[in-house]
């Protein structure tokens, strides 16, 4: 494919709270065993791109531990690789101040390149998506950016960019977390543009103090250049709440998604650990739940996500919850609604009990 990749790795997010005090938004774990970022990387090289530069800063040390190697996602050929960029000191560079400062910090990446065109994703973002097809589309409207959209009917749309689009699908406004919706149509936080004129506009804003991409590119230059939106149809969900979070995971215990993610092609790919088979004890009983490798199960798992290596003991109830890696619940708990983060340890006959809409948190390495 004639393109490269840049995937923004994500901020601080409030709305997410203690689930991102220790990690990046791209970094939390979905599904079972994968992070999220694994969508965005997977998407990269399944659609023949082969160089993607990863943007990190905030809570970067698990996502760059995830990132170690780029053999995972078969990146590792003469012409491509996955790179994975931080901020360094020094007397031109700081800190990131945006998305778009992160590119003009690195921008021997993009000069050092011959592809014609980039991608540029989020890594919070969960779908399958072919890039020839945004790409493809972006050539037919001549556009010069092209923004992968969804129409989201009436669900909520504050905590996303909501776009509105004429009868030729072209921008006309573009505005990120509105307090009043104008459209249902969000940005997916993917884009497509020449390198040469990243380049180009990067160079532009960053002397005039502007350092966001889509406030200072996209939403700034809509009426100067040919902005078009491309609508998605399949499924997609962004992790910006605990909620959306929440939902996402459970997400995968429905059957059509769980297919879609896992069993067909092309496949999500993710950093392998070496983990035995999840061991089920005489007492165990599952329904509709994933369960990580190396887990041992004696109690009662029931329309549940659980990671790598979780021991949830005998007697104990686990419904509707989220169970990250390394977590040990003791018996005769009652676990509903709940996100239990990493190497949490819950001692005998505690009540965690949460609701679908506003699950209970337990923090990372709790002991309860």
């Amino acid at each position: 494919m004639k393109a490269i990749g840049i995937i923004f790795a994500g901020g601080q997010k409030d709305s997410l709270k203690e689930l991102t005090q220790s990690r990046a938004s791209s970094a939390m774990p979905i599904g079972s065993c994968y992070r999220a970022i694994d969508f965005s990387l997977s998407n990269m090289v399944n659609s023949g791109i082969n160089k993607v530069a990863v943007m990190t800063q905030y809570n970067s040390r698990s996502l760059h531990d995830h990132l170690n190697s780029s053999k995972w996602w078969d990146f590792g050929t003469k012409n491509g690789g996955l790179f994975v960029l931080s901020p360094f000191l020094s007397k031109e560079n700081s800190w990131f101040r945006g998305t778009a400062d992160s590119i003009y910090q690195n921008l021997t990446y993009l000069r050092r390149s011959r592809e014609e065109y980039v991608i540029i994703t989020s890594g919070d973002g969960i779908y399958k998506m072919d890039y020839n097809k945004i790409l493809e589309g972006h050539i037919a409207k001549n556009a010069d950016i092209t923004v992968v959209c969804k129409d989201i009917g009436g669900m909520d749309v504050s905590n996303f960019g909501v776009i509105s689009l004429d009868e030729d699908c072209r921008l006309i406004e573009f505005e990120e977390k509105p307090l009043e919706a104008f459209s249902s149509i969000i940005s997916l936080g993917i884009y497509v543009m020449r390198r040469e004129l990243l380049i180009e506009l990067i160079e532009t804003i960053i002397p005039q103090g502007r350092y966001d991409f889509v406030r200072d590119i996209v939403i700034r230059y809509r009426k100067q250049k040919r902005v078009y939106g491309l609508m998605y149809e399949g499924y997609w969900a962004g992790i910006n709440s605990i909620e959306s979070y929440y939902n996402i995971n459970m997400d995968f215990l429905r059957k059509n998604i769980r297919k879609e993610m896992f069993f067909e092609e092309p496949f999500i790919k993710t950093k392998n650990k070496d983990e035995p088979p999840t061991k089920y004890n005489t007492h165990a009983t599952v329904r509709n739940a994933l369960v990580g490798s190396g887990s041992i199960i004696d109690g009662h798992v029931e329309a549940s996500v659980l990671f790598r290596n979780v021991h949830i003991m005998e007697q104990t109830r686990v419904e509707g919850s989220i169970v990250l890696e390394g977590s040990e619940i003791g018996s005769g708990c009652l676990i509903q609604y709940a996100i239990i983060d990493k190497d949490v340890k819950i001692s005998p006959n505690q009540r965690i009990i949460g609701t679908a809409t506003r699950p209970k948190i337990i923090g990372k390495n709790a002991v309860i």
